[in-house]
């Protein structure tokens, strides 16, 4: 089969990119996403554009049997599994903790939080088992400082952050690397989905600032999943050139 890619939340944004950068090295790709005719697209895409092998399979990270029922009986041939990418995750609403969605604050804490754990409990011990691994999860600025109105969101990329210092500890014994991937602004889907679809205040959002797109997070997950097996880059805080925090941006004038 030659080298696996697993990544999660492949339907767009970042785990889409990722998957590419991947298969334009040769690797072949197991994709997972909630919309299933967004991850047929992608499963086409990729195998007629790289000639890599694709594996789509269509569940929700937020939902602990279906991680099971999908993750615990991956085909033999798809089990020696290089690079775990736990990219699922998303923002929804921005409102103050007194006034938040309480639906709002569930999502959030099910996908980030707890489909990362429910993924990584199904994959690390098949990477143990084969005695090779690297685990990446995408966190974000978010992760490393809190924001006003972001406090659920914020918590979550926190607890991002944490397990990915626990995790590289306890896999360290076994040789599998792990890295932090913490974006700043970037154009994808994720303030469309944090406004629940108002494309107005999405595209705000990004005004008067170059934002780091999609293809330049997966690039630099490539480049850390290719580093010579002693070298393990841990934590890498991104962001655009506009950026230096999760509040100070620099506008262009229009």
């Amino acid at each position: 089969m030659g080298k696996i890619l697993l990544v999660t939340g492949a339907t767009a944004g970042f785990g889409e990119a990722i998957a590419h950068e991947f298969a334009a090295n040769q690797y072949n790709i197991i994709i997972t996403g909630r919309r299933e005719d967004r991850l047929g697209k992608v499963k086409t895409d990729l195998e007629k554009k790289y000639g890599v092998e694709v594996l789509a399979l269509n569940f929700d990270v937020r939902k602990l049997d279906e991680v099971k029922k999908n993750l615990g009986n991956l085909p033999v041939k798809w089990q020696s599994i290089d690079v775990l990418v736990n990219n699922a995750g998303l923002a929804s609403g921005l409102s103050s903790i007194q006034e938040g969605n309480i639906d709002d604050w569930e999502k959030m804490i099910d996908t980030n939080i707890k489909g990362l754990l429910y993924v990584t409990r199904a994959i690390a011990p098949i990477m143990i088992q084969n005695k090779k691994g690297h685990i990446f999860n995408i966190g974000s600025v978010a992760g490393k400082e809190v924001y006003a109105n972001g406090n659920v969101y914020c918590a979550t990329k926190h607890a991002v952050d944490a397990l990915t210092k626990a995790t590289r500890i306890d896999l360290l014994q076994h040789g599998i690397r792990v890295t932090g991937i913490c974006p700043g602004m970037a154009e994808t889907e994720f303030s469309i989905v944090r406004y629940h679809g108002d494309a107005d205040k999405a595209k705000n959002v990004y005004k008067g600032v170059d934002a780091l797109q999609a293809k330049d997070i997966a690039e630099l997950v490539y480049f850390a999943a290719s580093r010579p097996a002693h070298v393990n880059i841990s934590d890498v805080v991104i962001t655009p050139t506009q950026q230096a925090t999760a509040t100070y941006v620099v506008r262009k004038e229009a």
